[in-house]
């Protein structure tokens, strides 16, 4: 299970986005990079401040909150 203490939500960042440790980079940007067919050592590659536990995160985040929205 990737690690969620890597997604933080901030108020004044990003519109209180869930974000990637902190950065300016929100859950949503990596999956939406993802879902536009970059790979992984793609967008590591083009943002030298994620790390692949970052994607996971985000991976494990949306999946969390689809889980949600399905329980109702």
């Amino acid at each position: 299970m990737a690690d969620l203490s890597r997604i933080s939500i901030e108020p004044g960042k990003r519109g209180g986005r869930p974000c990637v440790r902190g950065l300016r980079i929100t859950v949503y940007d990596v999956l939406g990079w993802l879902a536009s067919g970059m790979s992984e050592a793609e967008i590591l590659a083009d943002h030298p401040d994620l790390e692949r536990e970052d994607i996971l995160a985000c991976l494990q985040y949306a999946a969390d909150r689809e889980r949600l929205l399905a329980a109702g």
